[in-house]
């Protein structure tokens, strides 16, 4: 991790005004490209967040500054004792067949997942919240995609703390059918076939869950967001990791997804 960079000035209340100026510069860059869909370099130096705290910092004002509402999570367990968890906001969440989103080289990049949606809140609390009481509050669970784009033109050439920033490499998520919510807790592994009309490029991949338990990351995110004083809430959907990495589907053509046994989804997908 990249220590923080030293103050430009000795006077603490300068020092501190100086960086929440950095953050909301580097929110502005971030929020900008989200809205637009355009892509760029890697922050300016000075704006690139020295930690995680400065990282979620940025996230939270990059929401702020695009004004929508946060919908859903993506997270996962922490990676190298970095935080992986990242908003994805109602105007960016789809379901129904159609799909929108930002296009690149006529794909768009998805993650097959699972969605779990809450059926009621998980506010702040002194006391962590039980593995039991998490699996209470989940209404359903739903067959995903998680969407895929950068703000960045070259994501891999950016540290992690500025992909957190930028919300983890998420432009958005649709949502597929509900699925058994017994069977989906317990599918540490599924069979991913990817039919996009043409018999010759079906995908066939063996779908593992990164965190094995497909709950486990949801688990990690509750009280993380609650010991940051943050909740969960009623509608909500949080998705925990991709079964087979990231890749690229193509626009304007009916796709079918088969998570092994748990179901199948459908979409269409179309540019912003």
């Amino acid at each position: 991790m990249r220590p923080p960079r030293p103050a430009a000035s000795s006077n603490p209340k300068a020092a501190m005004s100086q960086t929440q100026q950095a953050l909301s510069d580097a929110a502005t860059i971030l929020a900008t490209r989200r809205k637009t869909g355009a892509q760029g370099a890697r922050l300016p130096l000075a704006l690139r967040p020295p930690d995680a705290a400065a990282a979620l910092a940025i996230q939270a004002l990059v929401s702020a500054q695009i004004g929508d509402t946060i919908t859903a999570w993506k997270c996962g367990m922490p990676a190298a004792g970095q935080p992986v968890a990242a908003p994805i906001y109602g105007g960016t969440v789809f379901s129904g067949g159609v799909c929108t989103a930002w296009v690149r080289n006529g794909q768009v990049r998805i993650e097959p997942e699972l969605a779990f949606i809450l059926g009621h809140d998980l506010p702040p609390r002194p006391s962590p919240y039980s593995d039991a009481e998490v699996d209470a509050a989940i209404a359903r669970t739903h067959l995903a995609l998680e969407l895929i784009d950068s703000r960045y033109s070259d994501p891999d050439e950016a540290d992690f703390l500025e992909n957190l920033a930028d919300g983890l490499l998420n432009q958005g998520l649709y949502l597929g059918p509900q699925v058994d919510a017994g069977r989906a807790r317990n599918a540490a592994e599924l069979a991913i076939e990817v039919d996009s009309g043409d018999t010759s490029n079906t995908k066939q991949l063996h779908g593992r869950h990164p965190a094995v338990n497909p709950r486990a990351p949801l688990y990690w995110l509750v009280e993380f967001l609650r010991a940051a004083g943050q909740s969960l809430q009623a509608g909500q959907a949080v998705i925990t990791g991709s079964y087979a990495g990231s890749f690229g589907l193509p626009v304007a053509q009916e796709i079918a997804i088969r998570y092994g046994d748990l179901g199948q989804l459908t979409v269409r997908f179309a540019a912003r």
